[in-house]
């Protein structure tokens, strides 16, 4: 094991080999989630009958990132589909804005070739340090109330589009709470939640899991009719529709893919690196491009084996917290990623909206946690960041809430007299979505 130990830089970070191992296990299981959450979300865009394949490419662009972070980056990051992504994939561009699946991979493969010619020329990092933190904590905060939205949606606790809005926990609803899906959806969320608190490894698996088993038993759902399988991929692979970009309302997605991502790698990396030692004294990110390059590619490869955008993982934290520090922590998680997600459609397949809901909702709380960074007492920043946060789940659209936060936020601190603390390059951007949303509404 010795090349593992000088190519990973084992006594440079104060580390040993069964370190390391643990630490690559320990985020494995904190975030395989993925493997069933992942696929559950995308094939409500594309079809039932892409399942299977959607299992095989979460675990292959999961994996195959993860080994790049492992050997480029050499950090104890993993990566997968991002949560909120998927969620803006399905839900805004695909079921609310009407586009096919294929034009959002396209979308997705677009955004991925953009990022590494930004990456490649460092204008990724120059333009992120132009968005203030609380828009960038905003967003954060706004995509986990979006996921905890369509968990709640996904069990049928909500009812939108109605006469009064959003019903929640009303009529039809709260009967949903004593049908047998519904006493399931509230064990899994209270056993995360006890899990979690108890600092358990693994709370998501674990809840997702044994409220499946349990479902299972008391014949609520089918029992899996195996649980290994052949991986398969051909419902998925190399099915993006380039040719449905040169729709105008397609920049709109692409730009939206764009944002999010940016802000979700850098705010996920910069927090992984503060929590592994990896920041500088004036807080830049040790080989951050190394890092970003690593998301970039993941995201292309992943829209061609066909899933959503790829980004860097929150849950890394785990293996970090368990004292991983290179990229062999990566490696080991990358590796099972890759051993058991190619092989276990069949129980992905089996386990039910009610089992997957509960994560969705605990995602939301950890991603709303990012909004006591942000300064209250200053209504210039905390309006705007208010803004985001309120929008996203409430227009369904993560892009909607990025671009009323870009815009009120460069407008607020005009009229405050402070619009030469807004950075030029938020102006453009604020002026994008402006023309956009003007798009939209048929005023151009």
């Amino acid at each position: 094991m010795g090349w593992f130990e000088r190519y990973f830089e084992f006594e440079r970070y104060g580390t040993d080999l069964n370190t390391e191992i643990l630490a690559g296990l320990t985020t494995f299981m904190a975030m395989a989630y993925i493997l069933f959450v992942n696929p559950a979300i995308l094939s409500q865009a594309m079809g039932k009958k892409a399942f299977d394949s959607l299992v095989t490419a979460t675990a292959l662009a999961a994996g195959i990132s993860t080994l790049i972070m492992a050997f480029y980056a050499k950090k104890p990051f993993a990566l997968a589909p991002g949560m909120g992504l998927n969620g803006y994939f399905t839900y805004s561009v695909v079921l609310g804005m009407g586009y096919s699946w294929r034009v959002a991979l396209a979308a997705v493969f677009v955004e991925g070739l953009i990022f590494i010619v930004l990456t490649l020329t460092r204008v990724r990092s120059a333009v992120i340090q132009a968005i203030p933190l609380s828009q960038k904590y905003a967003i954060g905060a706004g995509i986990g109330l979006f996921l905890t939205f369509i968990g709640l949606n996904n069990v049928g606790l909500i009812t939108a589009s109605t006469d009064k809005g959003v019903l929640l926990f009303t009529g039809l609803n709260a009967r949903i709470l004593v049908s047998r899906e519904g006493l399931l959806f509230l064990f899994g969320l209270f056993l995360a939640a006890v899990l979690i608190a108890r600092r358990v490894k693994g709370a998501l698996l674990i809840s997702i899991l044994t409220t499946s088993i349990l479902a299972w038993v008391t014949g609520t759902t089918p029992w899996p009719h195996q649980i290994f399988s052949t991986p398969t991929i051909s419902y998925t692979f190399l099915k993006l529709n380039l040719s449905g970009l040169l729709n105008v309302g397609v920049v709109g997605v692409v730009f939206a893919f764009l944002m999010v991502d940016f802000f979700d790698t850098l705010g996920t990396a910069t927090g992984l690196s503060a929590k592994a030692g990896y920041l500088t004294k004036d807080g830049k990110v040790i080989d951050a491009e190394k890092v970003l390059m690593t998301d970039a590619v993941g995201t292309t490869l992943g829209a061609l084996l066909g899933t959503s955008t790829v980004a860097v993982y929150v849950e890394s934290s785990t293996g970090i917290e368990e004292g991983g520090r290179t990229g062999m922590t990566a490696l080991v998680t990358g590796l099972l990623l890759l051993g058991v997600g190619l092989f276990i459609a069949p129980l992905a397949a089996a386990i039910p909206f009610f089992a997957t809901a509960p994560a969705l909702v605990i995602v939301g709380y950890y991603m709303i946690s990012m909004i006591q960074n942000i300064d209250f007492s200053d209504p210039s920043e905390a309006i705007p960041a208010f803004l985001v946060v309120m929008s996203i789940p409430f227009t369904y659209s993560i892009s909607a809430g990025i671009g009323l936060g870009f815009i009120s936020y460069a407008v607020i601190k005009a009229f405050k007299g402070e619009w030469r603390d807004v950075h030029p390059t938020l102006w453009i951007l604020a002026a994008t979505f402006a023309l956009y949303f003007a798009y939209l509404g048929g005023a151009l």
